[in-house]
Formats: structure tokens, C-alpha cells, sequence
């Protein structure tokens, strides 16, 4: 079964984890001193932020997947699109060790597929061993989309 992936950057961690913990009425599953991740059950969403020097907004979007034979079939999905791909085998990254495939979209937006092998304790491990820190999307042509561009209602404001 699928899970949507919505990952964000953000300024200040503490105050989007209390932001978050107050929306989702739930506490994150993973917490770290620069992550943490949310896996919700309602809606089916594993929702991850993480205060690492970029940009404030949307990171990447994507589908988390149980098992290889539906990653496979996610794959053959991109692969049918003609969809320029990249794939990362056993990568690690956001405390996680999986099997991904990139694509992205005609706005520059990155979507993962993913599968996920199992926990890891940084955040990148090829960074921490002095490799190259490919860690999450790939680098997109066009900026991240700023929550504000998203038309996202503000306290006291009226929305539709």
C-alpha cells in the first residue's frame, strides 16, 4: 500500500514540531536534533521536516511503499511517462537506509518513490563517511515553492 511523502524545510525545528504536534494531534515518530517525521495513519501520510540550511518550503513530494514488487511497479509507472528518472539503490538518507527513484515534474517540484530497508543513525550516511551529500532531492532547475506561494490559509485569515 502506498503512503504519500511530503517533506519540508523549515527555519526554526522546535516551533514547526509544536506547530505540527498540535496539527496532527500525534507526537513524531522520528525525531531528530535537525528531523523529524510524522507516519499518520489519517490521512496515510508520512509527512518529515528538517531544519538543514535550505530553503524554507516544499523539499520534495513522493510515495513510501511497503514492499519491492510495488516499488518495481512505481518504477515501470516513471518509466511508461518516458520520465527522465534517477535511481538510488540502498541509498541513506533522512535517518533511513532504501531503495529510490527520482523524478521531476514540468515545475521543478521532485517526486521519490521509495522503499524503505531500514533506520540508520544520520541523517546521510555517504556525508557522515565523507562522501558527497546526495542525500534527498535531487537539485531542482527552478526554486522551491514557499508555503506562502501555496495559498495556505494564515490565522485569522478567510479561507474557501
Amino acid at each position: 500500500m502506498k503512503r504519500f511523502h511530503v517533506h519540508l524545510a523549515v527555519d526554526d525545528l522546535a516551533t514547526s514540531i509544536a506547530f505540527y504536534q498540535q496539527l496532527f494531534q500525534a507526537a513524531p515518530t522520528v525525531q531528530h536534533a535537525d528531523y523529524a517525521k510524522w507516519m499518520l495513519e489519517d490521512p496515510r501520510v508520512n509527512f518529515a521536516i528538517s531544519a538543514r540550511g535550505a530553503a524554507p518550503g516544499l523539499d520534495h513530494l513522493g510515495f513510501q511503499v511497503d514492499s519491492e514488487p510495488e516499488l518495481d511497479a512505481l518504477q515501470a509507472q516513471l518509466a511508461a511517462a518516458d520520465m527522465s528518472m534517477v535511481s538510488e539503490p540502498g541509498t541513506a538518507c533522512c535517518y533511513a537506509e532504501s531503495n529510490k527513484h527520482w523524478v521531476t515534474d514540468p515545475n521543478g517540484i521532485a517526486w521519490e518513490c521509495y522503499h524503505t530497508l531500514g533506520a540508520i543513525p544520520t541523517f546521510n550516511r555517504g556525508a557522515a563517511e565523507g562522501g558527497q551529500n546526495a542525500c534527498c532531492a535531487p537539485k531542482a532547475e527552478k526554486p522551491r515553492v514557499k508555503l506562502s506561494d501555496l495559498g495556505v490559509c494564515k490565522p485569522g485569515s478567510r479561507c474557501c
